[in-house]
């Protein structure tokens, strides 16, 4: 994605689902309590799994446009 907007999109959507990951982790770790996802270990590793792609989305978001291109 070489457009700006388009890569502060990618940051934003990485950060809300790294945020949301964090949180469905933490109730499944039983460390966040008070709902019915705590305690259960499917949300740890769906938590787990969204964060890891929160934490993708903001790599692509951040690197600069034309990194890649060797010799061009």
């Amino acid at each position: 994605m070489n457009s700006r907007s388009g890569r502060i999109t990618l940051v934003i959507i990485g950060v809300v689902a790294l945020i949301v990951g964090v949180i469905f982790a933490g109730q499944g770790a039983n460390l966040i309590s008070g709902s019915s996802m705590s305690g259960e270990p499917m949300w740890l590793y769906i938590g787990l799994v969204v964060a890891v792609v929160g934490i993708i989305l903001i790599t692509l978001g951040l690197r600069r446009p034309g990194g890649g291109k060797a010799g061009s």
